[in-house]
């Protein structure tokens, strides 16, 4: 059935009004909207007219007319055909396709001119006009099926040259119907008719027939389109092929014939790297190209209605390539003298980079195989050595063998990364780390010459994949993460950081160019996935060979996205709020370069000044001590000045309440009792503690059951009292005076919308927004935008100890 106007843009009712173009319409023309559905499978209109049935000549049979109301040009003629399926929908429409699977629809501006001619094709197809599908496909084809299974099957043409373009309508006329494509197909196979009409070719190249060469292209692209096997198998057999290519050569669209047989004859060589003993294998080999050829450039692009039709070609073509690789990963001659001649110095260049490129074709091939099949490919080439294979073509002078090389290892990585990880474990045992294979692979990505760094982009991703956690496997005799990342650390780091290092003697990049920014920046984007997914090895590491400090080294960069790739580094370090870090920073003074950073922006309103900002505003909303207290100590006299936003003044008031806390224990213990809930988990276990603090008496007191810790437990309930009434009176003033400090500060430094503070009761005057640790520098918004951390026009997320920020 053809396909359902689901969604057909207008009747012809909206186009407007109704009325006869002319006194040449008679009273049956109705006025009517013509549709065809294109490629993206949606409804192009076609324009409006008036539609009539009546005979025509040219076309021998009663058929349907649309002229246009405009211009009385003609927008369709149909003939209607016995065996075409139409369906009537929505009482204005009818849908059908034509034999060239070309979908049609006619929307009517009223429901009876519709079904009038709904009558004259019912009429002419024998129906009852009441039904809204002329031809039920399935049940009529079963039914033919059962009456013609004694009868012969379709009755083709004698194959002669004047009878070529009788044979070409049959084809085409046979494709829409599945019973009379059969047909054709059996008819094709029993009587040896391709081998016919292939003489016939020959006959007519001779004769320069142009017009039986054009028919000829037109019955074997329908053949094609038939879908079967069994006739592609006599097409493309040895003595077939190339004279099928000559057919589709002829194409009646184009105005010159292509030249494919000489592109494939003299252009495209076979090359035989390693001899190839077995001729069914060989042959095996030229059919795959050659109908691969056929898919991608001889046939044209086959339309949304052929797409299925050519499903048998795509399998014909998969099948194939599943059977050469399965046939070469038998034929362990073959093999061996592939690796043996890859590996061996005495092979000259050239011949080396086809071994290589032959491999990685072989690689490739491999893609289409099922996943068991896969696994077997695989295992075969681990067994005969591709990776010491490889480590010794990565060794090489010859960048393009390397290159070709690369992409195989890519095969392998992506396929196994486990496979590769206890290979280059157990390499490290007998070589050194100079000649290791992840060492290589690092080496080409520090060293690659391309000015944008394609192939070092791919290498940083097939080290990210090695070096992830994530696809490690753990068994009960050994964890793979623990090993392969103990060897990682011990073999290799050393040789990913030297670029790093090397770079960052001084103050500033020793060399600043944009191609060591670019390597630099893929160096730290793994670097910060190590941070993120490796916990204590990269911790020590840090910290032994003292690297964040010189990764903000960096931060003097004139590239600004290698600066916020230093930056992104320390800022990913202290999201994870681990005291380790946190002390190696203070004891360092890593702040400095940042701070320096942020000073030499001065007001700019960019993505350093954000990502910094939000930096701070995270160790703020975090409460991270130790951090808030080295800032403030250090660089508070750098950044009191910075009033755009409230994170460093609210960094200064964390502090202030942190000292406040030191000064006073037995306060702490207080606000311990009655710490707000944005600090726990669970607001049923504050009310779980706030029953049992209320309901607990002297008694349970005594008995050891304080809420409080055991040196701070008050006597009576005086002594409880007294503080928590001091604390809240001190509380309230100090609430006041913080209201007072902010409505009075003055926002100058940028030009900052208008805004307004308003407060929820009982709150710290904190300004803030939420924050994640796993955010990267710069991603949220800059001040004076919504969402950056404390900027005029974000509204805080936390809780309502928050104070919320309105822009007016």
């Amino acid at each position: 059935a053809p396909d359902q106007p689901s969604a057909l843009p207008a009747t012809a009712s909206q186009s407007g009004g109704c009325g006869v173009a002319g006194g040449r319409m008679t009273d049956t023309r109705r006025r009517v909207k013509v549709y065809t559905l294109n490629e993206d499978r949606q409804w192009d209109d076609r324009g409006t007219g008036h539609v009539s049935s009546c005979y025509v000549e040219r076309l021998k049979g009663m058929s349907l007319l649309v002229r246009a109301e405009s211009d009385g040009s003609l927008l369709l003629e149909s003939k209607i055909n016995p065996n075409t399926a139409y369906q009537k929908q929505q009482d204005t429409l009818i849908v059908w396709s034509e034999a060239e699977n070309y979908d049609l629809a006619l929307s009517f501006q009223e429901k009876a001119g519709c079904d009038e001619i709904w009558e004259k094709i019912c009429q002419v197809q024998g129906k009852d006009p009441s039904v809204d599908i002329t031809q039920d496909l399935v049940d009529e084809s079963e039914e033919e099926r059962f009456d013609d299974m004694s009868s012969p099957g379709l009755e083709l043409p004698s194959c002669e040259l004047s009878r070529l373009e009788e044979i070409a309508e049959l084809v085409a006329s046979s494709l829409p119907s599945p019973l009379r494509r059969e047909k054709l197909a059996l008819a094709l196979e029993n009587e040896g008719y391709i081998k016919k009409l292939l003489e016939i070719f020959h006959v007519c190249e001779d004769l320069e027939n142009i017009e039986g060469l054009h028919h000829l292209y037109e019955i074997i692209k329908g053949i094609f389109l038939l879908n079967r096997t069994a006739l592609f198998e006599v097409m493309f057999s040895e003595e077939c092929i190339m004279d099928v290519i000559g057919c589709l050569e002829y194409d009646p669209s184009l105005s010159q014939s292509r030249k494919h047989r000489e592109f494939l004859t003299k252009t495209a060589k076979f090359k035989e790297v390693i001899p190839i003993s077995d001729p069914e294998l060989k042959q095996k080999i030229h059919q795959t190209y050659r109908v691969q050829y056929i898919q991608d450039m001889v046939l044209p692009t086959p339309s949304v209605f052929e797409e299925n039709m050519l499903s048998t070609l795509h399998s014909f073509i998969f099948f194939n390539k599943v059977e050469i690789v399965g046939m070469l990963q038998e034929d362990e001659k073959f093999l061996t003298d592939l690796f043996a001649q890859l590996t061996d110095e005495a092979t000259d260049e050239e011949k080396r980079q086809e071994l290589v490129n032959f491999l990685k074709e072989f690689c490739a091939f491999s893609q289409t195989l099922q996943p068991q099949n896969r696994d077997a490919f695989f295992k075969t080439l681990s067994n005969m050595g591709i990776l010491p294979a490889l480590e010794v073509i990565l060794g090489m002078d010859d960048v393009q063998v390397r290159s070709a090389a690369t992409d195989i290892f890519s095969y392998l990585v992506e396929y196994n990364p486990s496979m590769v990880r206890e290979f280059v474990m157990q390499e490290a045992q007998q070589n050194d780390d100079d000649i290791l294979l992840i060492n290589l692979i690092i080496e080409h990505m520090i060293c690659d010459t391309d000015p944008e760094l394609g192939g070092a982009v791919l290498l940083m991703g097939l080290l990210r994949t090695l070096v992830d956690p994530e696809n490690m496997l753990a068994t009960a005799n050994k964890t793979e993460k623990t090993e392969f990342l103990g060897f990682f650390y011990k073999h290799c780091m050393h040789v990913l950081t030297a670029p790093l290092l090397a770079n960052t003697t001084e103050d500033k990049p020793s060399k600043d160019d944009f191609q060591t920014a670019q390597l630099l920046a893929l160096i730290l984007e793994l670097l910060t996935f190590c941070v993120e997914h490796h916990t204590y090895h990269i911790k020590n590491y840090i910290i032994n060979k003292d690297i964040l400090r010189r990764v903000l080294v960096l931060m003097a960069s004139k590239h600004a996205f290698l600066a916020l790739c230093a930056l992104r580094f320390k800022r990913k370090i202290i999201g994870l709020k681990d005291e380790f870090y946190n002390r190696y920073i203070m004891k360092s003074f890593l702040f400095e370069p940042v701070v320096k950073a942020f000073l030499n922006n001065g007001s700019r309103y960019n993505l350093m000044n954000s990502a910094i900002i939000e930096m701070f505003e995270f160790i703020r909303v975090e409460d991270i001590k130790s951090l808030t207290a080295h800032v403030i100590e250090n660089y508070w006299k750098a950044l009191e000045d910075v009033d755009y936003v409230q994170t460093f003044k609210g960094l200064k008031l964390r502090f202030e309440q942190q000292r406040e806390r030191q000064d006073n224990p037995k306060l702490d213990s207080m606000r311990s009792i009655l710490r707000n809930h944005r600090y726990r988990r669970d607001a049923r276990t504050l009310e779980d503690e706030e029953e049992m603090w209320f309901n607990t008496d002297e008694d349970d007191m005594e008995d050891g059951e304080a809420v409080v810790p055991p040196s701070d437990k008050p006597k009576n309930d005086e002594d409880i009292m007294d503080p928590i009434s001091k604390f809240m009176e001190r509380k309230k003033l100090k609430e006041s005076e913080e209201k007072e400090v902010l409505l009075k500060t003055n926002l100058s430094g940028r030009q900052s919308p208008s805004f307004k503070l308003s407060f929820s009761s009982g709150t710290k005057s904190n300004l803030s927004s939420q924050s994640s640790a796993s955010n990267l520098p710069g991603s949220p918004g800059s001040p004076g935008s919504p969402g950056s951390p404390g900027s005029p026009g974000s509204v805080s997320k936390s809780t309502s100890q928050m104070a919320a920020i309105t822009t007016k």
